[in-house]
């Protein structure tokens, strides 16, 4: 059996026995509840899947997992990662045209769901790849450990669709398991970001991914496409690097989440350069586009945390080579896009749970949650680089990873 298998099966059989411990009590320094409070000398308390008790700690309290100085806060939401996407044999990103095996890219996908949980993300929402939606089911019966995962199956990119073919597609998306419907409204920031979809093929694509009870997630660089994608009733504009305070008003008007990246996506493409190079539009005007887009994302940012009321969630868009690298987009949120380090927290927590439309699950430490949560060193609503130091790591109560203090 291959190796990596052996271990996956082994480290799921752990997680199994760690899991039947009931009730288990994870005690530390402070416990963020992920809605902007924190509880200094506190317990998490856990029967099977579930919170039971998030308190002060009782002298009657006997820890399954005593963490000392550090913070427990609920595991992190990623709400745009792409697990398909990583490198062949060769060190390039694997295409449909190269020559690895679908076991080659199943084992690949496993082990990139593998890093992103144990860098403390416990739920991904990956718009974008068919392939997702094995991995999905695979995680969730409990013999791969990886993160909780939504996938949109294949994105909705062809503009030249009319609206009827455009509705019979995110039909096709829900009979086939969807979880939510990716729309492309404008091209890529490598081909300069301008509206692709007109608003009433967004209003036909949104309005009827919401009469099928599913959200929308739209790939929209230009304020141009954000206004477009928000007058149709889309649920979510992703990347959003020319937005303008109009569209960000008109956004927050509107209830419309904003899913915007700070630094990771540019860095990772350009420290992997060679990976990508030569690839669709990963040419040389491609890769400088991305270098002038850097200043112009942090800014964008900014102006979203200024925006009042404006839903700014935390993704990052991470592709190959980025993945278990995603909590570097939060320090940069906060270190460059000049974040307050407990709204960051709130933005991948209980702000992204009601976004992916599991608030009422996920994303907060509470009796009756999920439990799902992690432990680091340093205490990040005034460090937010205490999130690159995890130690502890359960998901739905079951713990994968439990590393001493550093």
């Amino acid at each position: 059996m291959h190796r990596a298998l052996v271990f996956a099966i082994a480290l799921s059989g752990a997680a199994t026995r760690a899991w039947s411990q009931v009730p288990v009590v994870v005690r530390a320094a402070r416990v963020l509840d992920g809605k902007g409070s924190s509880i200094p000398d506190a317990v998490v308390a856990i029967d099977g899947a579930r919170i039971v008790r998030v308190s002060a700690a009782r002298l009657s309290d006997r820890p399954t997992y005593d963490l000392g100085g550090a913070t427990v806060l609920p595991g992190l939401i990623d709400a745009h990662a792409h697990l398909a996407w990583y490198f062949n044999r060769q060190g390039r990103l694997h295409t449909p045209a190269d020559s690895e095996t679908p076991a080659q890219g199943a084992l690949a996908m496993a082990a990139n769901a593998y890093a992103t949980l144990l860098a403390g993300f416990t739920t991904i929402q990956s718009p974008g790849s068919a392939e997702d939606w094995d991995l999905r089911d695979a995680i969730e019966r409990g013999g791969l450990p990886g993160p909780r995962v939504l996938t949109s199956l294949e994105p909705i990119s062809d503009a030249a669709l009319p609206p009827d073919r455009l509705r019979e597609l995110v039909r096709d998306r829900k009979a086939r398991g969807a979880d939510l419907i990716k729309i492309f409204a404008s091209r890529s920031i490598r081909e300069g970001g301008g509206q692709t979809m007109s608003e009433q093929q967004l209003a036909a694509l949104c309005g009827e991914a919401l009469a099928q009870g599913l959200r929308t997630l739209v790939h929209a660089h230009s304020a141009e496409s954000m206004t477009a994608a928000t007058l149709a009733g889309c649920s979510q504009i992703e990347h959003g690097i020319f937005a303008t305070e109009q569209v960000l008003t008109l956004m927050a008007q509107r209830g419309t989440y904003f899913d915007p990246q700070c630094a990771l996506i540019f860095r990772n493409y350009l420290e992997h350069r060679a990976g990508y190079q030569g690839i669709g539009n990963y040419n040389a005007e491609g890769f400088a586009a991305m270098e002038r887009a850097m200043p112009t994302a942090i800014a964008a940012l900014r102006r979203a945390f200024a925006t009042p009321g404006l839903k700014t969630v935390f993704g990052t868009d991470a592709v190959a080579g980025a993945h278990g690298r995603n909590a570097e987009d939060l320090i940069c949120r906060v270190q460059q896009g000049g974040q307050p380090p407990m709204d960051a927290v709130i933005s991948a927590t209980s702000l992204a749970a009601q976004a992916l439309g599991l608030g009422d699950r996920i994303g907060v430490l509470a009796p009756g949650y999920q439990a799902d949560l992690i432990a680091v060193d340093g205490d990040p609503a005034t460090d937010i680089t205490a999130l690159s130091r995890v130690r502890l790591v359960m998901r739905a109560g079951r713990v994968y990873l439990n590393l001493p203090s550093r």
